[in-house]
């Protein structure tokens, strides 16, 4: 039975004040997120109540948060899967590893395109009730799907993750005053009375490059993003070192080069929510019935990955790799309603521009088809 809203939320904000309480009154703000997010049985990803879907609350029983690219349309997936079946063949793998796997729909739509050229397909989820509506959905692949909590201490084959990157804990980082004069705090959380509230806290963190501008400046960094891709290029790595083989890793989200994150302009941060496909910059109210994320630094995921060992196989918008991977040719042959969902995907207005792509692999780095026009990795 899915957990009521309102018990859900206070049994939610009573951990998260214990928590704050332990802390010695403040817990910073990816320490909060992850508990908004990842807390067994409470948090957003770990709770049972409908996340992804069309419709929002209360339209045709969907009762869902947000739609992300393969519920939209499997050519999404199919489209992804001619890059991931080039790399299993340039890698001469036959495991593909999924993060964050949602409903299931891509996973699906990856084991479909590639038949034969996958033997075992790996699924990374923290959330058993995600995990369940998963095993459901690939049934009939039971032979070659697997679930895991955590990475193997050697791996290989080809990585995909689909807005895994963003959902993953950020640090929130405050200047008062401008650049010559302003000092920096990282923003937490505390409570005044029984209500969560932002409170500042004085650090040494930085972002990574100087804000320029006289004004306040509200931003994020990403030490968890960033630490989660160096240790898939240590994973990678243990297995070339074993004797095994390596592998390549594509993640598809919405961000920007470290430039445009922390252009002066972008002064109040990046954070987000998202309930019943609606969206508000306030984490703080209705916790663990939203979604909470932050957008992507690619260049700072693209230096954790080539300071680790990796070669960096390109990094372009969403629409020029969907394109460059026959995403238009599928579009001819669909039906209307699938043209419709698949445009979306490849629109500037929609998810085209906004989403990008980052491609990873092990050795020398080839010619990706995903990449093969309008790469961007000179701009990172």
């Amino acid at each position: 039975m899915t957990t009521e809203p309102t018990s859900l939320t206070t049994a939610l904000h009573k951990l998260l004040a214990r928590a704050i309480g332990t802390a010695g009154g403040w817990i910073g703000f990816d320490r909060f997120m992850a508990l908004a997010l990842y807390a067994p049985g409470l948090g957003y990803y770990a709770n049972e109540r409908a996340k992804f879907g069309t419709m929002p609350a209360g339209v045709k029983g969907e009762g869902s948060d947000f739609v992300t690219a393969p519920e939209l349309t499997p050519l999404f997936g199919q489209a992804l899967a001619r890059q991931v079946g080039e790399a299993l063949a340039r890698t001469d793998t036959d495991e593909v590893w999924e993060f964050g796997a949602g409903s299931g729909a891509l996973a699906l739509q990856l084991l479909e395109a590639l038949g034969d050229q996958v033997t075992r397909y790996t699924i990374v989820d923290l959330s058993s009730t995600l995990r369940a509506r998963q095993q459901a959905l690939l049934a009939k692949h039971g032979d070659k799907v697997r679930w895991v909590s955590a990475l193997p201490e050697a791996l290989q084959g080809v990585v995909v993750g689909n807005e895994v990157l963003d959902a993953m804990p950020v640090k929130l980082l405050a200047r008062r005053g401008g650049q010559a004069d302003g000092a920096w705090f990282e923003r937490g959380v505390t409570l005044e009375g029984d209500a969560l509230v932002w409170s500042d806290s004085p650090t040494a963190l930085r972002p990574p490059v100087e804000i320029e501008g006289p004004h306040d400046y509200l931003t994020e960094i990403h030490p968890q993003a960033e630490a989660f891709i160096a240790t898939l290029a240590d994973r990678f790595n243990a297995s070339l070192r074993n004797g095994g083989k390596g592998g390549a890793a594509f993640f598809l989200d919405y961000g920007f080069p470290e430039s445009e994150y922390y252009h002066p302009q972008r002064h109040m941060g990046t954070v987000m929510c998202h309930l019943a496909h609606q969206s508000d910059d306030n984490p703080l109210l209705s916790v663990g019935l939203k979604d909470i994320t932050a957008h992507v630094n690619f260049t700072g995921v693209a230096l954790a990955g080539q300071d680790n060992g990796l070669g960096v196989l390109g990094y372009t918008s969403q629409a020029r790799f969907l394109l460059n991977c026959g995403l238009a040719q599928a579009m001819e042959q669909a039906p209307a309603t699938e043209r419709i969902n698949a445009h979306k995907l490849v629109a500037e207005h929609e998810m085209g521009e906004l989403f990008k792509v980052v491609g990873f692999c092990t050795g020398a780095p080839w010619d990706a088809m995903g990449f093969a026009r309008g790469d961007r990795s000179h701009g990172l």
